[in-house]
């Protein structure tokens, strides 16, 4: 049995069509790769910056720790000094 040329003139352009089809997937596929690697890229970036965010407000915490801590600091050494001044304003004043 032997093709007719009609018959491969079907199959060319059968064949032709799913090369076609073909095509265009492959383009889809692509283009869908490319947006889940944007997706993916712009994942990793908010992941880095909320592990920045937690680390900024654990410092910022600390800061404030901090600063309470010196301002009771700065609390105490004005009463002592206050005192100190009332004992020398006391002591020159008995003089």
């Amino acid at each position: 049995m032997t093709e007719q040329p009609e018959d491969q003139a079907q199959m060319d352009g059968a064949l032709r069509q799913l090369e076609a089809a073909i095509d265009r997937l492959e383009g889809r596929l692509d283009g869908m790769f490319e947006k889940l690697e944007r997706q993916r890229a712009q994942t990793r970036e908010a992941d880095a910056l909320r592990l920045d965010r937690a680390r900024l407000a654990s410092d910022l915490d600390a800061a404030k720790a901090r600063e309470r801590e010196l301002q009771k600091l700065a609390d105490e050494a004005s009463e002592a000094l206050g005192a100190a001044i009332s004992e020398v304003r006391e002591a020159l004043g008995k003089v």
